[in-house]
């Protein structure tokens, strides 16, 4: 695949993904959903690396990696599938457009990687008034519950940034498709646990639309769309990287509007907005070396 059609696809599973897991808990219980989408992305990751004759790698680092990466997958997927119930699926993107800012924070106090400048001090506040803007009106978010769903959205990209720093203070150096694989084997039981614990039962039938939102997700939200993801970062420059974040949440909130019937208010788009531009001010020296002229 070329790099503009991987960087195309990897926008298109992002920005679908919210809506997917939204309509793979419809008919089944959230647990049942997210144990089956990552059972299926197990299956693919482990074939995946058989066929191409990858490997998993075991020695004290991808072991460390695998864990770290598992943990975060199983708290921040369980917290957002059960959070999705009850906000719109639009907004579940817009929230882990927080995740740069989180992970930056999260990484200047863990990693010492760089210095807290002016500008991501501004980033960071614009993406928490965003939140806090969205948070002003529970009818525009989805319904009675959504308080609870946001906190629990904010609690899944709080664990999924934390997870990401750690991940990457182990410095583990296996092929992608490899810690994917890792990261699926220790999360997946945690998963199955969680689903005998609050469901414990499977479906006697489940409809057509949950089935296929399920298998979408574990073929190409678990596995595809990660590959690509890291084939974008290797192949493209950073600042074209980053443009992903900022262009996924509006496009799922487009998304979940024409195809699920999702009210988009006036307060939720007004948040999404502080906090795609606090995203933008956090990493305006990476955008910076997108918009900047090329020299001959």
């Amino acid at each position: 695949m070329s790099v503009p059609a991987a960087y195309l696809t990897v926008i298109l599973i992002w920005a679908t993904t919210p809506l997917a897991i939204k309509w793979s808990a419809q008919g089944t219980s959230f647990a049942f959903a997210v144990a089956s989408r990552m059972l299926i992305g197990f299956a693919v990751a482990a074939v995946a690396i058989a066929v191409w004759r990858i490997g998993l790698p075991l020695h004290r680092r991808a072991r460390a990696s695998y864990l770290a990466g598992g943990l975060g997958m199983f708290g921040a997927m369980t917290l957002t599938y059960w959070g999705a119930q009850y906000i719109h699926s639009g907004l579940v993107s817009v929230l882990f457009g927080l995740t740069p800012l989180i992970t930056g924070l999260m990484a200047l106090l863990w990693l010492e990687e760089e210095a807290l400048t002016r500008g991501k001090v501004a980033g960071m506040l614009l993406g928490l008034a965003g939140l806090a803007v969205i948070f002003g009106d529970s009818h525009e978010m989805g319904g009675a519950h959504a308080l609870a769903g946001v906190a629990a959205m904010v609690a899944a990209v709080t664990l999924y940034s934390a997870s990401l720093v750690w991940v990457k203070r182990i410095g583990d150096d296996s092929p992608p498709l490899a810690t994917t694989a890792g990261t699926l084997a220790v999360a997946l039981p945690l998963f199955g646990l969680v689903w005998w614990t609050i469901d414990g039962h499977v479906p006697a039938a489940v409809p057509a639309r949950a089935s296929a939102a399920i298998v979408y997700l574990g073929v190409f939200g678990s596995v595809l769309g990660f590959a690509l993801y890291y084939y974008v970062i290797k192949h493209m420059e950073t600042g074209k990287v980053a443009l992903i974040t900022l262009v996924t949440p509006v496009l799922a909130l487009l998304l979940g509007s024409a195809l699920n019937g999702e009210h988009v208010g006036t307060r939720v788009w007004l948040g999404a907005a502080c906090i795609g531009l606090g995203l933008s001010v956090h990493q305006w020296q990476t955008l910076a070396g997108v918009l900047a002229p090329r020299g001959k």
